[in-house]
């Protein structure tokens, strides 16, 4: 009896303690575990990032208008310069040879039309010689004292001589012109020679040297760059690519900070000045170019280096901000019970998608301004909160109106949840992002 009584006992404590684990499995299932952030009063600042690349306000390219041998160079990389000054020489042996054949072929030209003058003085001295000959055989041939034919000769004589002024002007004319031309040839054979020698156009820095003496320069389709000049360092720009979407809240005069890799620690400010018109598309991805205008007083920062800048948009003040984590949040609760909430609360499901998801969605990727948020009670007991969003810092929002429910600094937001039956290695959604896929069931990472 005692044996049959203690098996009994033994049974009855086994199915107890089944029931015990069989109730705690089911109301572990039952019980989320939600992952919370508090509601924050503070300053929220919605910026716009972007990279760009700093340069010089002015730089210029120097480049050789004639080819040659470059013979000597007088500056180089990181060479301060002034206008006019001597950056280069190319060889001036060919362009001197040229000058003087020029000279000699303009002196030669000069002698011609000297000697062309002298002759066209000659024309019309025989010219003048021939019409009194022709004037003083005429009036002798009135009186019968020289025959008719004398007259005629003495009047071809002077129609030849007047053909010949007529020839030596010419003559002249042509001189004239050959002494011109050869005039322009010796300029042009001064102004190659001149062209040897390379100058600065700019007070500036030269930050790029692409020839060596003795190299060769050949400039016979376009002009080969020598230099590059950056005219003032002290004061540069940073090209920003900015994305078209963001391109409509930047505008001239905005303030702007950026950092460089070069110094992590520091931070530049500047100002935008312009936003190009030029679109420059790359893998369908559309980008404007922004100016931005900074100050380079120690001259720090150099052309080429990568600037990542911070653009504010706008600005709100000891306003009500609310985890973004939150704004992605739908508890794992059937489309009835959601509902349910959703009435109790006031606020209406028109537009709320599926479990309320899609409409918190489309108010986050900010294609609405109205979003759903839950609020997790001190009873453990989850309620809705209908917001109107203002700004975004992407990590929390503005909460610009509370529409639905109430909502107060310190109050505890749903981000994420995982079932209470998960492992203790089970993956947890970081507060501010959301619960992952499957987590629990939870929606918070959508």
């Amino acid at each position: 009896m005692k044996f049959l009584k203690s098996k009994w006992t033994m049974i009855g404590v086994l199915l107890a303690a089944i029931g015990l684990l069989t109730a705690f499995s089911v109301e572990s299932k039952k019980a989320p575990q939600y992952l919370t952030e508090k509601v924050q009063k503070g300053d929220i600042q919605n910026v716009v990032q972007a990279t760009g690349t700093i340069n010089a306000v002015t730089t210029v390219q120097v480049g050789s208008q004639v080819s040659g041998t470059i013979q000597t160079l007088f500056a180089d990389f990181n060479s301060h310069v002034k206008k006019n000054q001597v950056v280069a020489q190319i060889d001036p042996s060919l362009f001197q040879g040229a000058l003087l054949q020029a000279k000699a072929d303009l002196a030669d030209a000069q002698a011609n039309l000297v000697a062309s003058k002298a002759n066209l003085d000659k024309a019309v001295a025989a010219a003048a010689q021939a019409k009194l000959d022709l004037t003083r055989y005429t009036t002798l041939a009135q009186e019968g004292i020289v025959p008719t034919q004398q007259l005629d000769t003495a009047r071809a004589t002077s129609q030849s001589a007047d053909a010949a002024v007529g020839a030596a002007k010419a003559q002249v004319t042509q001189a004239s012109a050959q002494a011109q031309q050869k005039a322009a040839a010796v300029t042009v054979a001064q102004t190659n020679l001149d062209h040897s020698t390379i100058r600065s156009p700019i007070d500036g820095t030269v930050i790029a040297r692409s020839v060596d003496v003795g190299q060769t320069v050949a400039a016979s389709l376009q002009a080969p760059t020598l230099f590059t000049i950056a005219q003032d360092l002290t004061k540069m720009q940073v090209y920003v690519s900015t994305d078209e979407s963001d391109v409509g809240t930047i505008h001239p005069g905005q303030d702007v900070t950026f950092k460089v890799d070069a110094f992590p620690k520091d931070s530049f400010k500047g100002k935008v000045s312009a936003v190009r018109l030029n679109a420059t598309t790359v893998q369908n991805v559309v980008t404007y170019t922004t100016i931005v205008d900074f100050d380079n007083p120690e001259m720090k920062l150099f052309p080429g280096m990568t600037a990542y800048v911070t653009v504010p948009v706008a600005e709100a003040n000891d306003v009500v901000k609310v985890p973004n984590g939150a704004l992605r949040f739908t508890p794992d609760l059937t489309a009835d019970q959601i509902t349910a909430l959703y009435q109790k609360a006031g606020i209406g499901t028109a537009g709320a998608g599926r479990k309320g998801g899609k409409g918190t969605q489309q108010a986050y990727g900010q294609q609405a301004t109205i979003a759903v948020v839950w609020k997790l009670n001190a009873d453990k007991s989850v309620e809705p909160v209908q917001v109107k969003l203002g700004i975004t810092d992407h990590t929390t929002t503005e909460v610009a109106q509370v529409m639905k429910g109430s909502l107060n600094p310190q109050d505890q937001l749903i981000t994420g949840s995982a079932s209470a039956n998960k492992s203790a290695g089970a993956t947890m959604a970081a507060p501010g992002m959301g619960a992952p896929r499957g987590a629990g069931g939870g929606r918070g990472g959508r």
